[in-house]
């Protein structure tokens, strides 16, 4: 046996290459394997294809070829009561929710971690995330026992630590991830020579994985695919400068911060500002880098720390402030913060509101966007994340450099140009 405790592995299996290149190295570093293909919506395509399936039989002949058992699981009810659900109820309020973060926290990294360990019986779970585990390659580190860290992968270009950042615990403890030590490059060319070109060519799928292709393939894209779900109500889009309305809206839910509209007035470009789902109304402005869109504050929702919530937040030897990194999109390079916990205050007393989360950058930052979870990263450590509840004042409201000014002044030009 490994060290660790680690001898037979459940290894989830998508058909794709990081999945299949887990599964090799996995059986190369002599686990027992068990492949299991996770079912988490039910639909098909507009050819009338249902890609899961084709999926399925992707990942059962990978597993066939390398001799290796192989399941279904289906979690197509839990994906829609736990995630879907949650998702179309935070569209409708206005909000830009992550469902890659949700499903991990709560399908992969719950459930099926209970159908591994309850179903089948296996001493950890595997999956093709480009993530690591301070407990080690084969969990070693459980042997010492204390918490386990989440760890930022070699690739950085291809990391998933982000989607990965509400992961609990318990989970983080009993979880490998193979093909985090090594780069996408190399993943690649082990696929080749162990017999799989065809995977290590695929196309890799990007996006929402019930919505299907880009409009670019003739499929349908998101905003189409989500009003399928939810009522339009159309409304109206307002100049920030002016106050005029300047365009419609089919509904606040097909719409996000920082999103270029259709919008275009005297060849000027509108783009999103700010949603509000009760009046329905979204500001819009007319220049991409518009003070509007930029905040050096936000304001989160509780947070989730995987390893114990950072001392320094709360410690009496430290001023209750945390230096750290932080990004609410996978791609954007990492950000310097301070953050600390709001401070709620009752009559004449203070204290800490540990549900709340105040963080502050350097420079101010574009779409700030609420809804969205600002993941937190120290070193190679991803601390946890919040999800995003409000940024802070714009440089547009606080009128930095008489900003508001100068724009609304260059809003009235325009217009009595026009007349």
């Amino acid at each position: 046996m490994h060290r660790g405790g680690v001898k037979r592995v459940v290894l989830g299996m998508s058909g794709g290459v990081d999945s299949t290149v887990s599964a090799i190295l996995l059986k190369r570093r002599g686990f027992e394997v068990i492949g299991v293909f996770m079912r988490n919506w039910d639909g098909v395509d507009e050819t009338g294809v249902c890609t899961a399936d084709k999926d399925c039989e992707e990942a059962e002949r990978v597993a066939s070829k390398l001799d290796i058992k192989f399941n279904v699981v289906n979690f197509v009810k839990e994906y829609w009561n736990e995630v879907f659900t949650d998702l179309i109820e935070d569209y409708t309020a206005g909000l830009t929710p992550n469902p890659d973060i949700l499903c991990n926290s709560r399908l992969k990294f719950t459930h099926f971690h209970e159908y591994a360990k309850n179903k089948i019986g296996c001493d950890a779970v595997a999956t093709g995330h480009y993530a690591r585990n301070s407990y080690g390659e084969n969990l070693e580190g459980r042997e010492h026992g204390g918490p386990a860290y989440l760890l930022q992968a070699v690739d950085r270009t291809k990391d998933q630590s982000f989607f990965l950042s509400q992961i609990n615990q318990n989970a983080l403890q009993n979880s490998m991830f193979p093909v985090g030590e090594i780069t996408k490059k190399v993943v690649k060319e082990i696929a080749r020579q162990s017999g799989f070109p065809e995977i290590a060519n695929k196309k890799e799928s990007m996006g929402i994985c019930f919505v299907g292709k880009k409009q670019a393939s003739g499929r349908r894209g998101f905003q189409e695919f989500i009003s399928e779900y939810i009522t339009a109500k159309p409304g109206d889009m307002v100049d920030i400068d002016t106050g005029d309305v300047v365009g419609q809206h089919k509904g606040v839910h097909q719409w996000t911060v920082g999103q270029k509209t259709k919008i275009l007035l005297d060849d000027r470009p509108f783009y999103v500002v700010s949603k509000d789902a009760k009046t329905n109304v979204i500001q819009v402005a007319s220049d991409q880098y518009h003070p509007s869109l930029y905040s050096d504050s936000f304001f989160t929702t509780s947070p989730h720390w995987i390893s114990g919530a950072p001392d320094q937040l709360a410690s009496a030897a430290s001023d209750k402030t945390l230096s750290c990194s932080f990004r609410f999109q996978n791609t954007a390079i990492l950000t310097n913060c301070l953050m600390s916990y709001n401070m709620s205050s009752t009559s004449n007393w203070e204290f800490m509101d540990r549900d709340r989360l105040i963080v502050s950058v350097a420079e101010p930052l574009k779409a700030i966007t609420p809804g969205q979870f600002s993941v937190f990263y120290q070193g190679d450590v991803c601390l946890g994340c919040a999800r995003i509840e409000r940024p802070g004042p714009s440089l547009y409201t606080l009128n930095i450099g008489k900003c508001r000014d100068k724009y609304r002044e260059k809003a009235r030009k325009n217009n009595k140009d026009q007349s």
